[in-house]
């Protein structure tokens, strides 16, 4: 059984880097980008479009604690603060790191700000709306991606952190 889960582990690598992870961003905070690939491949990844300053903001709360509740199982909530809605993250990038620190006390991966809206998304966010047939309407989409990076689910806005719907596909990847 040991071998087999260091082969799991191991799989990423070995059979390369899929596709919905094979984007280099910068951390929030960082000057340094990083490939998704090499901080998240082989885990059940939660991509979401964030802002600050919108009527779903309140989120933030929910995604932390479903990053908190499955972490050590090889889950990660990715946050890719956008503009594109309603003008809703306008602030630098260290003011929004700052704002969901001490707000919602996130501690899940936040990347640099990007464009999450058609026909003007970014790589990733064009990767996942083709791959969903749906790109987000509004803050706070959420992308549900299994650990060989296939997306398994695509949740609008409304869809709270929470909702059973989402927590179920997350369990049933874990």
């Amino acid at each position: 059984m040991r071998i087999a889960a260091v082969l799991l582990l191991a799989a990423p690598s070995v059979w390369g880097c899929p596709p919905t992870l094979d984007f280099t961003l910068r951390p929030l905070g960082s000057n340094e980008p990083e490939r998704l690939c090499d901080r998240h491949a082989g885990k059940v990844v939660l991509i979401v479009n964030t802002a600050s300053k919108c009527g779903f903001t309140p989120q933030f709360e929910g995604l932390e604690a479903l990053h908190a509740r499955y972490h050590a199982r090889g889950f990660a909530v990715l946050g890719m603060p956008s503009n594109d809605f309603g003008a809703q993250d306008p602030g630098t990038e260290a003011q929004i790191q700052d704002f969901c620190r001490l707000t919602y006390g996130v501690q899940f991966p936040m990347y640099e700000k990007t464009r999450a809206a058609q026909p003007a998304a970014s790589p990733l966010y064009r990767a996942l709306g083709e791959l969903a047939g749906e790109y987000p309407r509004w803050n706070f989409h959420k992308y549900l991606l299994d650990r060989q990076g296939r997306l398994v689910g695509s949740f609008p806005s409304a869809v709270e952190p929470d909702d059973p719907r989402l927590v179920r596909a997350i369990e049933e990847v874990l």
